[in-house]
């Protein structure tokens, strides 16, 4: 007869409680209102200026089910309605029956007006569109009815024109300097040439360099240049930022590469370049794809070094400035403001889930030997 055996509990541990509690709070506080916004960016746009997002949820909520005419008499003092005894000014704010079971609202002002008894009811926010997602895409002009009945003509804000713009920006400056990084990683690393510790050191040492700084200077260099305003500059100076944190990370990958693989090549005859395609590359996609977040996520989301080197011109805006400018011109219309903030989550999301697998092993590179 198979005896059950009790698992063995170990001691209670107040430290993992808190961990694991503050993590939670954390993660409530990015999420609910991530949540909140996502809702809102499908919401017609009465219903965000009327009520809160959370009302799409089931909930009680006091709705009209009869007007009865204004009380005769003295309208300034203490009036009684329906049982209730009360001011102008408090039936104003809304009054709970002496029963609980309904709330008495005047409407109007003490010579016109209605008052409405309201019930408590089960309720939710059913009324979902895609419009606040096509007029922010397309730059097409939109009619809006309103509830009055008349009929608004506003302009669409033309977001695919910049999500293009931001594409063009991020890849190649994303790219370019994982393969400088990677190949300057690789010779820090692996080859011997005089002066590699010092220049390895003053790479290490522009990590702590202001961003800035150097906008100023290369603002100046590009005017000459007539690099000001075009793709062109923002993928160098993006590259010339980047590759500092690029190659002291991919260094710190490549560095602790099992040593007996590549002097096998080097036995078999494999130059440094077949060394680097054909096992560095391959063997390095942890910290390739660790850095790739880093860079894409911080290209995409870039507002400083677009607005310096690209300016105001239209055609060549990214994201980021379109949104700006929609802040500016359309700060009330929360409608078009969170399906423009969820059309620029979008990509971003996509390569950090596509990736993750890769990022806690790419951030630990070269912590551990062994």
């Amino acid at each position: 007869m198979a005896l059950a055996t009790r698992k063995k509990r170990g001691p209670f541990n107040p430290s993992a409680i808190i961990v694991n509690g503050t993590l939670l709070l954390l993660v409530l506080a990015w999420v609910i209102p991530t949540i909140g916004l996502l809702i809102s960016s499908f919401r017609p746009r009465f219903d965000i200026q009327t009520s809160g997002w959370w009302t799409v949820f089931p909930h009680r909520e006091y709705v009209p089910v009869e007007t009865i005419p204004l009380p005769e008499g003295d309208r300034t003092g203490v009036m009684e309605i329906r049982g209730a005894s009360a001011t102008f000014e408090q039936f104003r704010q809304g009054i709970t029956s002496p029963d609980g079971q309904y709330k008495i609202v005047w409407k109007g002002n003490r010579r016109l007006g209605t008052i409405e008894i309201q019930e408590q009811v089960w309720t939710w926010g059913s009324a979902w569109t895609l419009e606040n997602y096509e007029q922010v895409l397309q730059g097409k002009t939109f009619e809006i009815k309103r509830p009055d009945g008349t009929v608004e003509v506003v302009p669409g804000d033309d977001l695919v024109n910049a999500f293009i713009n931001s594409l063009v920006v991020t890849i190649p400056s994303t790219v370019i300097p994982i393969l400088i990084a990677a190949f300057a990683a690789y010779g820090f690393a692996w080859m011997r040439f005089p002066g590699r510790r010092v220049f390895f050191i003053m790479v290490v040492a522009l990590l702590v360099v202001p961003l800035q700084i150097a906008l100023v200077p290369i603002l100046t260099d590009y005017v000459r240049l007539n690099l000001n305003g075009t793709f062109l500059g923002v993928w160098l100076a993006h590259t010339g930022f980047g590759l500092s944190l690029a190659t002291y990370l991919l260094y710190s990958y490549i560095s602790q590469l099992p040593r007996e693989v590549l002097e096998s090549a080097f036995i078999d005859g494999a130059s440094h370049f077949t060394i680097f395609t054909r096992l560095i590359l391959p063997l390095s996609v942890p910290a390739l794809a660790s850095f790739a977040i880093f860079q894409f996520l911080w290209v995409w989301n870039d507002y400083l070094v677009a607005l310096i080197f690209i300016g105001s011109k239209p055609d060549v805006q990214v994201l980021t400035m379109r949104i700006a400018d929609m802040v500016g011109s359309r700060g009330n219309d929360w409608h078009l403001l969170t399906a423009g903030a969820f059309v620029s989550m979008v990509l971003p999301l996509i390569v950090f889930f596509s990736l993750q697998r890769y990022f806690v092993r790419g951030l630990l590179s070269g912590s551990v030997k062994g």
